[in-house]
């Protein structure tokens, strides 16, 4: 940074300097009203409603007389001229002046006392002229100097600003994630984050490792109706999905169906990549009700599977009901698989693998057989089996329902759980079971 004023080239060229700049410090009023007039009429950021016309004159004022004495007395003055250009640009951050009409400003305003100095010498001192222009480096590094200040001060507020404005962004998410937030406070919060009160939502809950990328890869599919406010925390990213622009009373865009079939869009855009894991909550109405969709989407995602599908909420809610009551999820895979369970693991897996895959086949044996590449007497064989060990039948349809509902206890109980809160699952107390 340039000093306030360089050596001089002579003594003679700073007198001249000198002598022109002392009477401007009594001037200073009619040169702030200059600066003022030239600054409404070429910077439109000065003519704005948002500036106080007032404290713009007494702004230019002060910087005009601590500047022009600098230029008399640098040693003694140069500290409280930069602290002054200082606290302008850090005002002007705080305001949301752009800080291209600032430093226009404050270029605008040396010209201005340059002038005024040419003027001075060449009517009241017409041989000391030549000399001036031996100082014009010396006047303009100072100009420059302080732009740099203002400059630097602007940028050093404006990164406070975006980290409070990010800051207080996040603090208020996360008040609605956990259903925290103030009902008094929702207007101030939808404003901030820019989600209408009335909109529908969902909230999004990814776990495991490489959620940056899953991030990446989701702005490039997300429904053009769909926009994501993402949270991440240390185990775990939430978005808060806006589903259209607000309920709508006829189920338009953003109306009850319509934000149903958005959410059917989101999940089918959301990604399966390698470990991730991903639970969607059903459509909510409203920001207050946020916290309730992000309990439904950790719901969602005990039953994800690492690397699989994204979980949506209501074509899983069989497996929702049994993380939710993970000791009842842990009886009734007991009760149902538990003489299965207790068998070697080949013999057990065999099993539970003909089981899962009969199901899904809708009770085929010649469909699953061919999943399988066995032959369906295999598999009718493996399914008796089944119910000589348990005592249980596949005739009936009551208990192939639990035999359904029991497998998916296993399968879930077996994924890890995000969080440790209350949501989390816990192993109810009693006497200690096989594994699940």
């Amino acid at each position: 940074m340039h000093p306030v004023v360089r050596a001089p080239v002579n003594a003679e060229a700073v007198a001249v300097l000198h002598r022109a700049a002392r009477p401007l410090m009594d001037e200073l009023p009619q040169l702030t009203d200059r600066v003022v007039e030239l600054l409404r009429k070429e910077e439109p950021a000065y003519r704005a409603a948002s500036v106080d016309q007032d404290e713009l004159w007494h702004e230019v004022y002060r910087s005009l007389r601590h500047n022009v004495g600098s230029l008399l007395r640098p040693k003694e003055l140069r500290d409280a001229a930069r602290h002054c250009s200082w606290r302008i640009g850090a005002d002007r951050a705080e305001q949301g002046l752009p800080l291209d009409a600032l430093m226009r400003a404050f270029r605008l305003g040396g010209a201005v006392v340059w002038q005024s100095l040419v003027d001075r010498v060449t009517r009241y001192d017409p041989d000391g002229a030549r000399l001036l222009v031996h100082v014009a480096a010396e006047v303009w590094d100072f100009v420059d100097e302080h732009c740099a200040v203002v400059a630097e001060a602007y940028r050093q507020a404006e990164r406070r600003l975006t980290w409070r404005r990010d800051n207080r962004q996040r603090l208020m998410a996360d008040a609605l994630l956990e259903g925290t937030m103030r009902v008094a406070d929702l207007p101030e919060t939808s404003e901030a984050l820019d989600l209408p009160e009335r909109g529908r939502y969902a909230v999004v809950v990814v776990a495991g490792p490489g959620r940056e990328a899953h991030r990446a890869l989701l702005r490039s599919r997300v429904p053009a109706a769909v926009r994501i406010l993402w949270h991440p925390r240390p185990d775990a990213d939430l978005g808060i999905a806006l589903l259209g622009d607000g309920p709508g009373p006829h189920g338009g865009a953003g109306g009850p169906a319509g934000a149903d079939g958005l959410l059917e869009e989101l999940a089918a855009a959301l990604p399966a990549l390698p470990g991730l894991r991903t639970g969607v909550s059903f459509a909510v109405d409203g920001l207050a009700q946020v916290g309730d969709a992000r309990r439904l989407a950790e719901t969602a995602l005990r039953s994800a599977e690492p690397g699989g599908e994204p979980v949506l909420l209501h074509e899983h809610l069989p497996a929702a009901l049994l993380v939710s009551s993970p000791g009842l999820a842990a009886a009734l895979a007991e009760r149902v698989l538990g003489p299965v369970l207790r068998l070697e693991s080949a013999d057990r897996d065999l099993l539970l693998d003909t089981l899962t895959v009969w199901l899904e086949c809708d009770g085929s044996a010649r469909r699953a057989g061919s999943r399988l590449f066995c032959h369906r007497n295999t598999v009718l064989n493996r399914l008796r089996r089944f119910e000589q060990l348990t005592g249980r039948s596949l005739g009936r349809p009551h208990e192939v329902a639990e035999l359904s509902l029991a497998l998916t206890a296993r399968r879930v109980l077996h994924g890890r759980a995000y969080g440790t809160g209350p949501e989390a699952p816990q192993t109810a107390p009693g006497p200690a079971r096989p594994a699940v």
